[in-house]
């Protein structure tokens, strides 16, 4: 299976609209995603590269395993 490698914000935020999270608001430079059924918000910064920390802790919050994250990364 692949590495998780830092991304760009936009195509991470491309990632979980297509699993279903909307962007609720809109936090500084932070976008705010909910889903029904998930406990937490995903919050994903606005930057150049989101840091891989940062999408495994999204990935975790928002219940997706590794193979449903690099599915929907080949379909972008």
């Amino acid at each position: 299976m692949p590495r998780i490698v830092p991304l760009p914000s936009d195509k991470l935020r491309k990632v979980f609209e297509k699993l279903g999270f909307e962007c609720t608001r809109i936090e500084g430079d932070h976008f705010v995603y909910t889903k029904d059924g998930i406990l937490r918000p995903v919050v994903i910064p606005n930057r150049k590269e989101v840091p891989v920390f940062i999408i495994k802790n999204n990935l975790r919050t928002g219940c997706i395993n590794r193979e449903e994250y690099f599915a929907i990364l080949e379909e972008l």
